[in-house]
């Protein structure tokens, strides 16, 4: 373990580094920073997708699958978010073992299928297999590689990279549900799906084009869950946090549309609350990773969950059928939200080895991605218990993310001490 001391407005910090990697990273030039661009294109599609769930399950609902229930419409969405995890288990030693493009090509032409069959589906399991099963397995092979790729290239700043990369998805979040909201009424929908395949292709050549590794291959990663990582109580602690906060943080993304128009406000403007989420997001994920380079990951996870809890339990919950706190929740959500995107795999790779990140990487959000599968459904399950209301669903996320918040609080302390001033 590394430890050092500096000045800092008159006060004694000390910074640790639990990662006894003493590999040398480039931290920037045109190569590192070309291979954040690939990262960034390929998680357009991936995580621009992911971010607009609200739209795509407000529509669905309303206008393609009018007769089915929240609950199992939640499974399309949810599928989605839970594959992108849950096959990062084989990405991540995949990854680790050989070249990227094993993975990012074929999650290329994968998600641009399914994107394109999506958009000719008409029955709910049309939709469950294009979009949740197929998209989603696709996009892990996008996300999990872009994401290792960069922990390749950045040690220091790697929490500022990766959130930059990470803004694609808030980008993605806007211009889809724009694309949708403003085309489907004058083309179909189909089309305005088929619209945003033809700029998943154009991110996708860009991915395959500028992503790649610096490390040589480690061909003793193999190609399994890395369960023996759990006796390790830093990685053990951090992937139960990781859990908690993908479990939390898409059910305000999921819902946020469907209970603005249960308030009373116009179908158009619900989605477009989709949209304003994911403006604060865009700079909620880059600006963090920044702070975090200067202060310390796991400090600033646990900031913006305390942040997150707060503005559930007191913001949300209060608003009620008032359309102007909706619209200001919003964005505010998106913003402090961003972290729980962008900084998850930078607080995995602060507590392993650079060479076993993909792995590590993979296993952590393996268990996370059942957070992301149950999370929508057993949300909508509240929703229908409750005759509609959205008071219980709006407890339900507040007190996972209290809950997260507590998870990483364990995780900073097993990892660094319980010293406040610790930047880690």
């Amino acid at each position: 373990m590394l430890a050092s001391t500096e000045r800092e407005q008159g006060m004694l910090v000390e910074e640790i580094d639990v990662d006894e990697d003493t590999t040398t990273y480039p931290e920037g030039g045109l190569d590192a920073w070309l291979v954040v661009l690939g990262a960034w294109f390929a998680m357009m599609p991936s995580m621009g997708l992911l971010n607009t769930l609200a739209v795509l399950q407000a529509w669905i609902s309303e206008n393609e699958l009018p007769d089915y229930p929240e609950s199992t419409i939640g499974w399309i969405f949810s599928l989605y978010g839970f594959s992108l995890y849950f096959f990062g288990v084989q990405t991540g030693p995949i990854f680790d073992a050989h070249n990227v493009h094993f993975l990012i090509i074929p999650g290329s032409i994968g998600i641009i299928a399914s994107i394109f069959f999506f958009s000719v589906s008409k029955d709910y399991y049309q939709y469950l297999l294009s979009f949740g099963l197929l998209g989603g397995m696709s996009a892990s092979l996008l996300f999990n590689p872009s994401i290792s790729a960069v922990g390749h290239w950045f040690h220091k700043k790697r929490a500022l990279a990766t959130g930059i990369a990470c803004t694609a998805g808030g980008i993605g979040g806007i211009v889809f549900p724009l694309i949708i909201l403003y085309s489907a009424p004058l083309i179909g929908f189909a089309w305005s799906i088929r619209i945003v395949g033809f700029v998943c292709v154009a991110c996708c050549l860009g991915a395959c084009g500028l992503l790649r590794k610096r490390l040589p291959p480690n061909k003793k990663a193999g190609a399994s869950i890395d369960l023996k990582s759990l006796l390790d109580p830093k990685f053990a602690t951090t992937t139960l946090a990781v859990f908690l906060i993908e479990f939390a943080v898409f059910i305000p993304y999921t819902y946020i549309s469907l209970y603005a128009i249960h308030a009373g406000v116009g179908s158009q403007k619900a989605y477009l609350l989709n949209v304003l989420l994911n403006v604060g997001a865009v700079p909620g994920r880059a600006f963090p990773g920044y702070v975090a380079d200067r202060f310390g990951t796991f400090n600033v996870m646990c900031a913006t969950a305390l942040t997150c809890s707060a503005m559930i339990l007191a913001l949300w919950l209060a608003v009620g059928t008032n359309e102007t706190g909706i619209t200001a929740f919003a964005p505010l959500f998106g913003f402090w939200s961003g972290a729980a995107i962008s900084l998850t795999p930078v607080c995995i790779g602060r507590v392993c080895n650079t060479e076993n990140y993909g792995k590590r990487n993979g296993t952590a959000f393996f268990f996370a991605s059942f957070g992301a599968l149950i999370g929508i459904p057993i949300a909508g399950l509240i929703l229908k218990a409750n005759q509609g209301s959205y008071y219980g669903l709006i407890i339900f996320a507040g007190s996972l993310y209290v809950a997260a918040l507590m998870a990483f609080i364990v995780a900073r302390g097993v990892s660094c001490g319980w010293k406040v001033k610790v930047i880690f």
